[in-house]
């Protein structure tokens, strides 16, 4: 009877220890977030970790950051480079600054739909623009999807080019996006997003523009109660690595960790558009109205502006391979 007890002490023991040396062992991924632990972004890296823990047998454990916890993005994305921390998520244009061809994934109406750019977002033709900044310290696992930007205003819907003449927009503190609401046919007004409500309360502005999710989270319903879906922008988030890292690791577990960034995509896109439904239903009941537009006018009268956008050869293959994708 004593021998048996002693066995069953001695295997929990051993248990026990091969449990603590596995939870030692894993290998920790710091992922710096700048939005809340709510955010679509936020459950697909959730996603990401649990997948890569599970199919690793708990050898790699991602702790995801949210709240600016580890720096704004900026800060962030040199952690990375420094190899400090493991993974980002980063606004486009801050990568823009390493490969101008970046900012071929941001140009006003290269998507013509929320499903063109996921077509484009889960596919190779970024493969090998997402390798180029290795010799930065920072590799591109993938591109996540920050939804399409769409006008809202105050008094009366936007269905057209000339519905928009004259009319003051807040725009994000941008050049390209004051040349956007040009050539859409309106005034791009520069402005923090804090003062966004009051302006438009006022007639300071007469709208400004967002996609569904800020637009309900801030009550701008409100105040601007005609949603125009333009979708005139659809600015990417990138999910960064360090090259660091994913150096020190196996090729397997690189691959691995590739292929399962890749999948996060497209499970991102399932949950922003299940928010922006949640978004889209809370804003109609609080009295707002939308307004499904025709862009093609609104394309074509931005084709110039992405025209001048495009300086490089590469910039110009690149458009080429998205808009014939669409």
């Amino acid at each position: 009877m004593f021998n048996i007890k002693q066995r069953k002490l001695t295997a929990i023991t051993i248990i026990g220890l091969l449990t603590s040396y596995n939870s030692i062992a894993a290998t920790e991924i710091k992922v710096a977030f700048n939005q809340s632990d709510k955010h679509p972004q936020y459950s697909a890296l959730q996603y990401f970790g649990d997948r890569l823990s599970n199919e690793t047998n708990g050898k790699y454990k991602v702790n995801i950051f949210p709240n600016e916890l580890l720096g704004d993005q900026r800060a962030s994305l040199e952690l990375v480079q420094n190899g400090a921390i493991q993974m980002s998520i980063v606004a486009n244009p801050l990568v823009e600054n390493y490969d101008k061809t970046f900012s071929v994934i941001g140009l006003p109406y290269i998507y013509t739909s929320p499903e063109h750019q996921e077509k484009i977002f889960t596919s190779s033709i970024l493969d090998d623009l997402f390798k180029s900044t290795a010799k930065f310290g920072f590799e591109v696992l993938g591109s996540y999807t920050a939804g399409a930007r769409s006008i809202y205003t105050k008094n009366t819907p936007v269905k057209s080019i000339a519905d928009l003449n004259g009319k003051k927009i807040r725009v994000m503190q941008s050049d390209t996006m004051i040349k956007m609401l040009s050539c859409m046919g309106g005034v791009g007004v520069p402005m923090n997003q804090g003062e966004v409500y009051t302006a438009i309360q006022q007639g300071v502005l007469d709208g400004a523009e967002n996609n569904e999710i800020t637009y309900a989270d801030l009550k701008q319903y409100e105040v601007a109660p005609y949603f125009s879906q333009t979708r005139h922008l659809m600015v990417p988030d990138l999910l960064i690595i360090s090259s660091q890292f994913l150096s020190s690791i196996p090729e397997a577990d690189q691959k691995l960790v590739k292929n399962i960034a890749k999948d996060s995509i497209k499970k991102e896109f399932e949950m922003w558009n299940a928010q922006i439904q949640k978004s889209e239903d809370l804003a109609k009941e609080k009295g707002a109205t939308f307004i499904e537009v025709d862009i093609k006018p609104f394309q074509e009268s931005c084709k110039k502006l992405q025209d001048d956008l495009i300086k490089t050869p590469e910039q110009q293959s690149l458009y080429e391979k998205i808009i014939s994708l669409h």
